[in-house]
């Protein structure tokens, strides 16, 4: 405890110095941090916030590397990318926050499952505050864990605020552990201050815990010291309360104990704040003497995904009929055979086989425990698999419907997507979203939300439009260690039918295929798309195209565009996605940057309307892109 207290006290100091860009104090509670990390084993993983230093410090992290990590220096633990404790490491098992307070309780959810699915004696601890189990995912992840019986421990830090926002303007309920019995699960009050408190009490817990998987709430009374970070400061609180909780020192109140019962000397103390403070000295002169990191683009660009290597597996089956659906069906099971403890997770989708009966029988071929039917909680479960991630297992989570991703909208774009970049953490997940209009189902059940995610930086994004190549680029999907979001058109799943091997295979992505052959004009297409634009080449056989599905949207297979349209000389660009903030924005800015000499005719673009998608046949009919394709086409053909 001291240690953490003399290293914040330094980096006040360093603060105000500017030395230091910020700082959340957890001063006053000290004894949380330590006591509870000395209850778990050195491989148990902890999942701190901000004001955990006591984590770190009794895992004992050198300190010159938490001081270059707070400076942004390369000795940190996420090359300058991320400032204080946003950072993992593997090497002391601890997995840092994000800004975005809940998503570490569904990660702890994903390790402790890992820790069933292993049959390993283990335990995760996840720390949250009072005003962070305000947010939705503080609810889904103790579902979760609750459901499933999962061995976490929720140490929520009740210090009296979130930021300035007082407890009783954030639940109404007497404590935060009578939440517990909402959810099920066991749940105790502990006296955050005392450290022999906090560490005899979660140390039998946390034993009981690893003979009896569980899940337990754990609420610690302490108080904020000092502000929600320097600059906020604590005008909004009494004196009168801050002089009562001073009194409760976590830190002088141990240091009286000990004196008194003799355990230890003034001297013995005095000599022990020394050699810490020149530890501290010795930690930050190492610190300031590394140099400012001098910034690589190709490093960057490369940090972003981890390393992939693709490896190509051709097929050697005879040849068989499939639906698309069939496709993904099998391809799903073939890689459940290849990867023994790969995890699929989603709504419905063990003994009912989800809603498109993709994985029906799974459950008898797999078991409960690899196909596992999630509570309707997006969010937690997309946290979950990054859990398993972090552990070494590989999942694939099915959104119902690619519309309910906006319920795991963070994880999925801050999570999932920055882990590598920040920290070096794979996030191991394929995200399977059953997508597209034509099939009567209404503004929450049709989308083409893609573009959201082509957007950020860390995820693949993957398209098909054929069973072939569903089957294949799924397989690679999944073996590839990066987070990818894999769209399934659902009026594709019983329409559309081809020859494929019924052997497991691979396809690379990054390639786009080339259907038809032609002369007179590009077009570029993916998903349902693609159909339409052969549908109407068939009707208009005089059209001379080059057809291109893109297959992989991310990453894009521009070399491809760019030779077939330096061609042609012309170019339309097909997507069912309404236009503005598209794809084919992006693949038109591009063509016109790039190909500008080569156009007899501005690159053309055909999405449909600016509005939710409908559901009346009608309607849906007068919002799709397929209407005004051909219309488009022949007029750019006449240009």
């Amino acid at each position: 405890m001291l240690k953490s207290r003399l290293i914040e006290e330094k980096m006040l100091i360093l603060l105000r110095q500017g030395k230091i860009s910020k700082w959340f104090s957890g001063i006053g509670q000290e004894a949380i941090s330590v006591g509870v990390t000395l209850a778990l084993d050195a491989d148990e993983y902890i999942l701190p916030m901000h004001r955990n230093l006591g984590v770190f410090t009794t895992r004992e992290i050198p300190l010159f590397r938490l001081f270059s990590q707070w400076q942004g220096k390369a000795n940190g633990f996420t090359k300058g990318r991320d400032r204080s404790f946003h950072f993992g490491t593997q090497d002391y098992k601890i997995i840092g926050m994000i800004s975005h307070l809940g998503p570490q309780l569904g990660v702890a959810d994903g390790i402790a499952l890992a820790h069933i699915l292993k049959k390993e004696p283990k335990l995760t601890a996840v720390f949250s505050g009072d005003g962070g189990t305000s947010e939705g995912d503080f609810h889904e992840a103790l579902n979760v864990a609750s459901v499933w019986n999962l061995p976490v421990l929720f140490c929520i830090e009740n210090n009296g605020y979130g930021l300035s926002t007082p407890s009783n303007e954030q639940y109404n309920c007497e404590s935060i552990a009578d939440r517990g019995v909402g959810y099920g699960m066991e749940a105790h009050v502990i006296e955050g201050n005392n450290v022999i408190e906090v560490f005899s009490k979660v140390d039998a817990i946390a034993k009981s815990v690893r003979k009896n998987p569980r899940p337990v709430l754990i609420e610690f009374k302490t108080f904020r010291m000092r502000g929600h970070e320097e600059a906020s400061g604590t005008k909004y609180v009494s004196k009168k309360l801050m002089d009562t909780w001073a009194k409760k020192d976590p830190i002088s109140n141990f240091e009286s104990y000990l004196l008194d019962k003799k355990i230890i000397s003034t001297q013995e103390i005095e000599n022990f704040k020394q050699s810490v403070a020149s530890e501290i000295q010795e930690g930050l002169q190492t610190a300031f003497d590394e140099p400012v990191i001098s910034p690589d683009l190709e490093t960057e660009l490369s940090d972003v995904y981890k390393p992939f290597e693709y490896i190509a597996v051709d097929p050697r089956s005879k040849q068989k009929e499939k639906r698309f659906i069939d496709a993904i069906s099998e391809g799903l099971k073939q890689s459940m055979e290849l990867h023994p403890d790969l995890v699929i997770m989603g709504q419905d989708i063990a003994e009912y086989g989800g809603v498109f009966k993709i994985t029906e029988n799974f459950v008898e071929l797999f078991g409960k425990s690899r196909v596992r039917n999630t509570p309707i909680c997006e969010s937690a479960i997309v946290e979950a698999a990054m859990g398993l991630s972090i552990a070494g297992i590989k999942s694939v989570v099915e959104m119902q419907f690619a519309d309910f991703v906006t319920s795991g909208f963070n994880p999925v774009v801050n999570y999932l997507a920055k882990s590598h970049y920040r920290w070096g953490q794979a996030a191991d997940i394929v995200v399977r979203m059953p997508c597209g209009a034509g099939v009567a189902a209404g503004p929450f059940h049709s989308q083409t939300n893609e573009a959201w995610f082509t957007k950020t930086p860390g995820l693949k994004v993957v398209y098909p439009a054929f069973p072939y190549d569903a089957k294949g680029l799924l397989a690679t999907a999944i073996n590839d260690p990066n987070p990818v979001l894999f769209f399934e058109h659902k009026a594709l799943y019983r329409s559309i039918r081809q020859d494929l091997p019924t052997d497991y295979y691979t396809l690379p992505f990054g390639v786009a295929s080339k259907l038809r052959e032609g002369s007179d004009i590009t077009i570029i297409a993916y998903g349902a798309a693609v159909h339409w634009a052969l549908e109407t080449l068939d009707k208009n056989p005089h059209i001379s195209a080059d057809v291109l599905d893109l297959r992989t949207l991310q990453p894009l297979d521009f070399e491809s565009i760019l030779a077939s349209v330096k061609k042609t000389n012309k170019a339309i660009i097909l997507q069912e996605d309404s236009l503005f903030g598209s794809i084919s924005s992006d693949i038109s800015s591009q063509l016109m940057e790039q190909a500008f000499e080569y156009l007899d005719a501005p690159v053309k673009r055909v999405a449909s309307i600016e509005t939710p998608i409908p559901f009346a046949s009608a309607l849906e009919d007068q919002y799709l892109a397929k209407r005004t394709f051909e219309q488009e086409l022949k007029v750019l053909l006449d240009y």
